[in-house]
Parts: structure tokens; C-alpha cells; sequence
């Protein structure tokens, strides 16, 4: 059995030119070949090969993403791999935006009624996903009970927990607000009859009667 190029890719720059194939080997094991090819003074051309034999693809591909995230903070001061993923990490969520834009410093300066749906629900989640602040998270969740907050009423604690990012605690702690705000609600406030209590001339202390 011959060799196979599976996957091709070339580029060249100036006198020199790149090559990227993925190779399937006579014993049908799976390979990398990347080969350089540099025209010489007199015409000729010298190569340069590197070859990535399938059981280290995994290593091969961590090395180059390190790599790569390492030349993305290329000028700035030396990091680690850790402070980069940290740094990164941090300007994702409300912690990387500007102090007058996170929900709890604009409720404390402007109060609660500035704030729009998805920033009170973030104060309540906390905190969101390494991915994702806790502002996107609630807008994810508005945005599947229908984009309106009266989608949340009646919410169960196995919907919410369906979200990424949304464990328990944080599932409990929204419905347990959205019960607390059910209760001190205009329609729960019991009603009460008025009463008249009038007690006659003549009539011991005591002795009322009742008039509605």
C-alpha cells in the first residue's frame, strides 16, 4: 500500500514555500509532514522536513495552541501560561468591565430601577461560566422563558438547572427572590372588610355591635 495525502495545505512567502500534509503511512497508521522548501542562490531548492506521527497529535496540537496563545500576549511583559489564562479568563466576566458598567456599583449609584432585567438577575445569579459573565448567562435564560421576565414565573428548579452555569445554589437563590416578589405582590396583599363598631347608649362597656 502506498502513501496517501489525505489533507493538503500550501503557502509560500518570498523564495520560500510551505507545506502541510496529513499522510496515511504503508502500515495505515496516520502522520503530519510539514515541509519547508527554500529556492538556494542557484537556482535550487533545499527542504526541510518535520514529520508528527499520529500517537503524538494530541501533544503536537497542545504545543502549537500554547504557542499561540503565548505570541497572542507577544510585547506585553513575560506571563506564565496560568496568569494568561487567569488574565483571560477575568476580562470575560463582570470583573473585566468597567467599574460603572457592573450591575451591583450601578445599583448602588443609580438605584435598583435603572437596572434592566437581565442585570438584576445577574445580581442574584453572582457569577457566570469561564465562558460567559453572569450578565450573559441571565440574558441566556431570558431569552429561553420567551425574552420577558414574566417568563420566569413559575419556573421550576430542574428548568433552571437545565442552563449551563446554573447549579443549585444559584437556582435556589432566583426562586426564592421570584417567591419572595410573588408575596409582596399587589395581588397577594390580603384584603380586609372595614368595620364599624358602635355601642349604643345604655350599653354596658363591653357590649358592641358590629356594622359593616
Amino acid at each position: 500500500m502506498k502513501r496517501q495525502v489525505l489533507a493538503s495545505e500550501s503557502f509560500s512567502l518570498r523564495n520560500r514555500h510551505y507545506f502541510l500534509d496529513f499522510k496515511r503511512a504503508e502500515n495505515n497508521s496516520n502522520y503530519i509532514q510539514i515541509t519547508r522548501s527554500e529556492q538556494q542562490p542557484d537556482g535550487s531548492y533545499k527542504r526541510w522536513e518535520v514529520i508528527v506521527f499520529e500517537n503524538q497529535f494530541a501533544e503536537f496540537i497542545q504545543a502549537f495552541s500554547s504557542l499561540f496563545q503565548s505570541a497572542a500576549w507577544y510585547g506585553a511583559e513575560y506571563k506564565g501560561m496560568k496568569e494568561i489564562h487567569a488574565e483571560a479568563k477575568a476580562s470575560k466576566g463582570i470583573k473585566g468591565m468597567a467599574p460603572e458598567q457592573r450591575p451591583r456599583e450601578r445599583l448602588m449609584a443609580l438605584g435598583a430601577a435603572e437596572l434592566d432585567d437581565a442585570e438584576l438577575l445577574a445580581i442574584l445569579i453572582g457569577s457566570g461560566t469561564p465562558n460567559e459573565s453572569a450578565i450573559i448567562l441571565a440574558q441566556r435564560i431570558l431569552a429561553g422563558q420567551g425574552a420577558d421576565l414574566s417568563g420566569l414565573k413559575g419556573i421550576t428548579l430542574e428548568q433552571l438547572c437545565r442552563f449551563k452555569g446554573m447549579g443549585i445554589a444559584k437556582s435556589c437563590t432566583v426562586l426564592a427572590a421570584l417567591e419572595l416578589a410573588d408575596r409582596i405582590s399587589p395581588a397577594s396583599i390580603p384584603s380586609y372588610k372595614p368595620v364599624c363598631i358602635y355601642r349604643p347608649p345604655g350599653h354596658e362597656p363591653g357590649n358592641f355591635f358590629e356594622y359593616s
